[in-house]
């Protein structure tokens, strides 16, 4: 089977992750690299031994590229991706998609006229853990979901870089806070809510640089609680816990990496625990291949990051920053 012949936009660090993720890959290949600056495509291009280079739009018009990952700040997604989609590319687009509901909406209308796979890359929905995950809340495995808290963050000391420019869509909401939200949003659909009314609660923040960088939201999604945290400029624990009628799942490490997935979860009912392991997988990998699956098997969507999450997860997202901008 001919392998996806992906170009990587942006040469940057998560791209990097990406490309080293890539090499463990059952279905996918890098080939080319893709800058607004054509000598630093090419010097990317041959430190991973990609066959192409060019600027953006070459790349992406390239008839030998199959897939596009988009690692580029936030801003330029939307612009890119659309590009992307109408130059008829599957789309793995780093989160979030873009700074606002409004813009992810149009990226998803855009992919649903193109027609070909586009998948936000939460690293974290993809591979065992997150199968397991997904079995345990289908089956009610501790009975009946009423809440999840979850949270993660990291400290930044210089309070320097793309997270702390307001320009750039900086802030921890967008850069990290979208990793529990995202779980928030899952955890939702698979108890039955994922259609039902958000309704946002008290909201905390402290603001440093013009962006959002330690903030608190709790919100309900229906009927289900949800407490959500994040930071950029102190260490906070990628811990979440799915509250249930009988007992909890519990999430010590929920995120991951970006080189090994998560390996085990708790669950905690009637005063005892189970710790639940699973193997690891590279997650970049894991995730572009759920993009060379739908490109192979003629879907848009991959089940693991459905669209309709994408989109519910960039409501929250753009609300919480709202609301975050009135403390």
């Amino acid at each position: 089977m001919t392998k996806t012949r992906w170009a990587v936009l942006g040469p940057g660090v998560i791209s990097t992750d990406f490309v080293t993720g890539l090499r463990s890959s059952s279905l996918g290949v890098l080939h080319a690299v893709g800058s607004s600056d054509p000598d630093r495509a090419a010097a990317f291009a041959a430190q991973h031994e990609a066959a192409a280079s060019g600027n953006y739009s070459d790349v992406i018009a390239r008839d030998d590229v199959d897939a596009v990952y988009i690692g580029t700040v936030h801003t330029t997604h939307a612009t890119l991706a659309i590009e992307a989609l109408e130059a008829g590319k599957a789309v793995l687009c780093e989160k979030p998609i873009t700074p606002t509901a409004a813009d992810t909406r149009r990226v998803l209308d855009a992919a649903a006229r193109a027609g070909v796979p586009f998948v936000e890359a939460f690293k974290q929905r993809f591979g065992p853990f997150a199968d397991l995950l997904r079995r345990l809340l289908a089956d009610r495995e501790l009975g009946e979901v009423h809440g999840v808290v979850a949270g993660f963050g990291g400290n930044n000391p210089a309070r320097t870089g793309r997270a702390f420019d307001p320009t750039l869509a900086g802030g921890a909401i967008l850069d990290v806070g979208c990793y529990p939200t995202s779980l928030a949003v899952e955890v939702a659909r698979m108890t039955g809510r994922g259609d039902q009314r958000v309704k946002f609660g008290d909201v905390e923040a402290e603001w440093v640089n013009g962006v959002d960088a330690d903030t608190t939201a709790h919100l309900a999604i229906g009927d289900l609680a949800v407490e959500l945290r994040t930071a950029v400029i102190r260490e906070m624990p990628g811990a979440a816990v799915i509250s249930c009628e009988r007992g909890d799942i519990v999430l010590p490490y929920a995120w991951g990496s970006r080189t090994e997935s998560p390996s085990s979860l708790i669950l905690r009912a009637d005063g005892e625990e189970k710790i639940v392991t699973v193997p690891t997988v590279q997650p970049m990998a894991a995730e572009a291949d759920a993009v060379s699956r739908a490109l192979i098997d003629g879907r848009v969507e991959a089940p693991e990051m459905p669209w309709v999450d994408s989109a519910l997860i960039a409501e929250i997202s753009t609300r919480w920053l709202e609301a975050a901008r009135r403390q």
